[in-house]
């Protein structure tokens, strides 16, 4: 009776390490590519609604299903709105952003001393109650902490009157697939009122939600108040 050779020791590494470390390899960053990702924040461009060290949770599939790796949309069901946080590719130097999409294709968008103006029509603002307040954390001395309301949706902005910003802006009207995208921290954001719209095709997914939070002031001590926190 013959014995069936033994593997050698490469063989043996190949099957028992290896090839189901590719495998999950695979597996997973075709999961991260086409239905939902992380992003981490370097910037506080979103301030207060997205600080510096969160880490946020990114919905691919929230308008579009993807061929894994490319651009392409298999199947689409639902467009970017106004008023919703994405993570996109800057037409400036190909980085991902986090920014809130502010005006849609064929809309006109304007600022005139920081206050949005869609299609002719103010936002409104308000500041926030003492609840809201104390949920999006304590603002710094000089900084407004106010709440932007348009077209029945509204999120925390924060304005910063002492430092020099581009609160004039348009009339301009957004290009057909395109979207004219802002940072919530409306004096200290690079975003379309600099590189101009962004295609649809350079958005990522929409971000819902903070998963989790270190803060990088304090050797990446967890924020824990910010874990699995909904985005405004």
């Amino acid at each position: 009776m013959k014995h069936k050779p033994r593997a050698s020791w490469t063989q043996r590494l190949w099957q028992g390490w290896v090839k189901p470390f590719l495998v999950v390899v695979i597996v997973v960053s075709t999961f991260r590519s086409a239905v939902a990702d992380w992003n981490d924040v370097p910037t506080g461009s979103m301030k207060p609604s997205i600080v510096e060290g969160d880490r946020i949770f990114v919905n691919k599939c929230a308008y579009a299903l993807k061929v894994p790796f490319t651009s392409w949309r298999i199947a689409e069901w639902s467009q970017p709105r106004r008023g919703d946080v994405v993570v996109c590719f800057s037409p400036e130097d190909g980085k991902r952003l986090v920014k809130r999409i502010v005006a849609l294709p064929g809309q006109t968008v304007e600022l005139r001393d920081n206050v949005l103006i869609i299609d002719g029509k103010a936002a409104a603002y308000a500041p926030p109650g003492a609840a809201a307040a104390n949920r999006l954390g304590p603002v710094a001395d000089g900084r407004v902490l106010m709440l932007e309301k348009i077209d029945g949706r509204s999120h925390p902005v924060l304005f910063t009157p002492g430092i020099r910003a581009m609160r004039c802006f348009g009339p301009v009207r957004v290009p057909a697939g395109q979207y004219f995208l802002l940072g919530d921290n409306r004096d200290s954001s690079r975003d379309s009122r600099f590189f101009g719209p962004v295609a649809r095709r350079q958005i990522v997914g929409r971000a819902p939600a903070v998963v989790f939070s270190l803060n990088r002031d304090r050797y990446y001590r967890p924020r824990g108040d910010r874990f699995f926190r909904s985005i405004p």
